[in-house]
């Protein structure tokens, strides 16, 4: 039996009659039937085809068999963009009138829709600390239908408990249980082997790792991506036949990047927490976490994103993020290249600072997805700039 790694690589579309090595670009809107009984019977559901690119299409199936295979997932859907994802997830599923528990710590996008959209209609949220196991099931209410989170949080870094969660579970069936994976990619953690429903990425961090296209992914129970294919068929946020090629390409090498993203990381996280104008360092792996011993239970390893608390507040994390050098400053994140972040004014700026600072996001607080560049230059190149701001 092939172990992940060599399954994801083997994975691919049928060939072609020109028998291609490498996949090519389905760049076609619709697909053709041999006849019209085979067209009813595909969209009948009773024979198996492609349809429309927007239903799925030989590349967007590819890149999400390759996702099923590292997650242990039985079916999954590929998204435009990673908020496509996440909107999907709970538009698909929940009706008016319904619940959600929902970790605090959570994207700022997301918790917009917690907060402006979903109320519209008629869909209410409790946040709750992801690391209080007593809280989840404290805030579940009879109308409960979706519990989520995100493991490691964004930016604070924050662990929720797996395996507490997927027994939880096993107690409240009825509720969906679904978890942003994106931090930890499905090569570090695989949240569906403790008991949870669904797993969804932002594609366009880890899994793409070059900066290059947007997609998002939900993979897990064949039930449940059964109904969310109704909700994105009428809907239509389906990823383009390119991004999905590009994002295919992408995940053989996933486990490789990883590898190296989180030995970097590690040895960043371990020179700033000696350094003396820094508030604090939060890294799963590192043994002053406070959530260490669970990270290297759920985990691999760390992960990519070492977050930090520059001295002197909003005024010296500017000054530090300009004085940068090599390493570059934008609101994405699991790129090759390392990126520099300033979480209170960019990904969490529409929070209010008093929900920032529960959220551990201070106006000093940095976000560093630390790349594939040899590690001495990444860790030269903060310390120059922590330098040049005393």
């Amino acid at each position: 039996m092939k172990k992940d790694q060599s399954k994801i690589i083997r994975e691919q579309a049928p060939r072609s009659t020109t028998r291609e090595h490498s996949v090519p670009l389905y760049l076609t809107s619709s697909f053709i039937f041999d006849s019209a009984e085979q067209g009813r019977a595909v969209f009948a559901g009773e024979e198996e085809g492609t349809i429309y690119s927007r239903y799925s299409n030989p590349n967007t199936t590819e890149f999400i068999n390759k996702v099923c295979i590292m997650e242990g997932a039985e079916d999954g859907l590929a998204f435009s963009s990673g908020m496509a994802a996440v909107f999907a997830s709970f538009a698909g599923f929940v009706r008016s009138g319904d619940h959600i528990v929902s970790a605090g710590a959570i994207f700022g996008s997301t918790h917009q829709l917690f907060t402006e959209l979903f109320p519209r209609w008629g869909v209410t949220t409790s946040y709750v600390n992801a690391v209080d196991n007593e809280a989840w099931e404290k805030a579940i209410q009879p109308n409960t239908k979706i519990i989520f989170l995100e493991s490691p949080s964004n930016p604070g870094l924050e662990l929720a408990d797996l395996e507490f969660l997927g027994n939880l579970k096993q107690k409240y069936p009825h509720i969906i249980f679904i978890i942003d994976n994106c931090f930890a990619t499905p090569y570090l953690q695989k949240p569906l082997q403790y008991g949870f429903d669904l797993s969804l990425h932002s594609a366009t961090k880890y899994m793409d790792g070059q900066g290059r296209v947007l997609g998002g992914v939900i993979v897990g129970k064949q039930d449940l991506i059964n109904e969310l294919m109704f909700f994105i068929r009428h809907t239509g946020p389906a990823m383009s036949a390119f991004n999905a090629w590009t994002l295919s390409k992408s995940l053989d090498t996933l486990a490789l990047r990883m590898d190296r993203h989180c030995s970097n990381a590690l040895a960043l996280a371990e020179t700033l927490e000696e350094h003396g104008e820094i508030v604090h360092v939060k890294y799963p792996f590192l043994p002053s976490h406070p959530q260490y011993e669970l990270a290297k239970k759920q985990m691999k390893a760390g992960g990519g994103i070492v977050t930090f608390e520059v001295k002197g507040g909003k005024e010296r994390a500017f000054r530090f993020l300009d004085k940068l050098e090599m390493i570059l400053y934008t609101s994405n994140l699991g790129d090759v290249r390392s990126i520099a972040t300033h979480p209170a004014t960019t990904t969490h700026a529409k929070l209010t600072e008093d929900e920032r600072l529960n959220l551990g996001i201070t106006p000093g607080t940095v976000r560093l997805s630390v790349g594939l560049e040899d590690k001495e230059d990444i860790i030269g190149d903060v310390l120059q700039a922590l330098e040049a701001t005393k």
